[in-house]
C-alpha cells in the first residue's frame, strides 16, 4: 500500500506542472489507459497468445507475456506527446531470464542501458532522447517477481520545465 502510495505521490509530482501547463492552455488530453497494444515484431518461435510479448501504455516498452498486470498498482498520466507513469507486474518467470528479456529488448527498442543495480530489488536504468525508463525487479519468492516499469520525461538542467 505504501509504494502504491509513493508511485501515485511520484507521479503526480512530475506530472502536475505538465498537466497544469497544459490545461492552462487548452491542449491536455488525459488519459489512462489500461488495453494492452501489439506492436508487430517478428517472432523468433511461436508462442501461446497468452504468453506473447505485450507492448502496454508504453509503445516501446515490451513486457514478457507471462507477467500480469496489477492495475491497482499502476498509474499512467498521458497527454498529446507525453506518456507517463507506472505499470506494475507479477508472475512466474525465473529472475535472471526477466532481467535479460529487458535488456534485450529494450536496446531493440532503441532504450540505452544507463546503469544496472543487482541486489534484492533488481534495478536497470535505460534512457531515450526525451525519458527515462526504470525497470524493478524483485523476486518474491522462487519464480514469482513483481516487476515495476517507470517512464518519465527528462526535466530540462534549468529546472524551467519539461524537455521540447
Amino acid at each position: 500500500m505504501k509504494r502504491v502510495i509513493l508511485a501515485k505521490w511520484i507521479i503526480f509530482c512530475i506530472g502536475l506542472p505538465a498537466f497544469v501547463f497544459m490545461n492552462i492552455s487548452g491542449c491536455a488530453e488525459s488519459q489512462f489507459q489500461k488495453t494492452a497494444t501489439t506492436k508487430p515484431k517478428p517472432a523468433v518461435e511461436e508462442k501461446s497468445k497468452s504468453e506473447a510479448p505485450i507492448y502496454y501504455d508504453f509503445n516501446d516498452v515490451l513486457v514478457p507475456g507471462e507477467l500480469n498486470l496489477e492495475r491497482e498498482a499502476s498509474f499512467i498520466y498521458q497527454t498529446a506527446g507525453l506518456t507517463a507513469g507506472v505499470l506494475v507486474f507479477s508472475g512466474r518467470v525465473e529472475l535472471n531470464s526477466l532481467i535479460d528479456f529487458f535488456k534485450n529488448n529494450m536496446a531493440k527498442d532503441n532504450w540505452q542501458i544507463i546503469s544496472s543495480i543487482k541486489s534484492e530489488r533488481n534495478m536497470m536504468l535505460f534512457k531515450k532522447e526525451k525519458r527515462w525508463c526504470v525497470v524493478s525487479i524483485k523476486e518474491k519468492k522462487l519464480f514469482d517477481t513483481e516487476t515495476e516499469i517507470w517512464v518519465a520525461p527528462i526535466i530540462s538542467d534549468t529546472g524551467s520545465g519539461l524537455l521540447k
